[in-house]
């Protein structure tokens, strides 16, 4: 992923954190047909390996999982947003502004491992089930369903674990502009009756308040 130097995030306990907020990932592999990705959600372990690692389950018809230590990319996207040069002070005093995309990004690369056993996929479909069902006013738990009925699902999945080797984060916030310029993004997009275009305007804010004074 093409980051400048004013675009990037490298502290990994942000990292880590968007991944936990935006769990699902499009997971990038090469096989007989080329290029294939995958979405689906994964559990972040934060303490395995120095940026941590990645786990999912897919279905066992999805050939992904028989590219065992394949080297692969899992794409998080986060929150993005149209910029019209309407937004920015610059527009006022010279014109010389056009549209760009604000958007966040982050790529994990790594490499396949595969787990094909009951006991692993039993923990981590629990713990994935545990995690999503915590904001539920009656939490489903996976001793709700038949123990046969559950046992025989599991045996249509294969698990995948991806030992995180490199972590890319893009924060394309308008950090290029100058401060009246993501001024007027931040405010812009914060009155915006768009609930994606308000988080946006929002990291805008953030990320101008770390920003140097111009």
């Amino acid at each position: 992923m093409y980051v400048p130097q004013h675009f990037a995030e490298t502290d990994v306990s942000t990292l880590h954190d968007f991944i936990e907020q935006s769990p699902l990932g499009a997971l990038v592999t090469t096989g007989e047909t080329g290029l294939e990705a995958n979405h689906v959600p994964f559990e972040l372990k934060r303490s395995a390996g120095a940026l941590g690692t990645l786990r999912c389950h897919v279905a066992r018809a999805n050939g992904v999982w028989r590219n065992a230590d394949a080297e692969c990319l899992v794409i998080f996207p986060g929150p993005s947003a149209y910029i019209s040069p309407n937004l920015y002070q610059s527009k006022k005093e010279h014109g010389k502004v056009v549209p760009t995309y604000n958007y966040v990004a982050l790529h994990a690369h790594g490499r396949l491992t595969i787990h094909d056993d009951e006991k692993w996929l039993r923990g981590l479909v629990g713990r994935l089930t545990r995690r999503f069902e915590a904001s539920q006013p009656a939490p489903w738990k996976m001793g709700d369903a038949p123990q046969e009925y559950i046992d025989g699902l599991l045996k249509q999945i294969v698990g995948i674990e991806i030992k995180i080797t490199r972590l890319e984060g893009k924060w394309k916030m308008s950090q290029n502009r100058p401060e009246a310029d993501r001024a007027g993004v931040a405010a812009g997009l914060g009155a915006s009756e768009n609930a994606v275009e308000r988080e946006v305007g929002k990291i805008v804010a953030e990320r101008a308040a770390r920003a140097p004074k111009s």
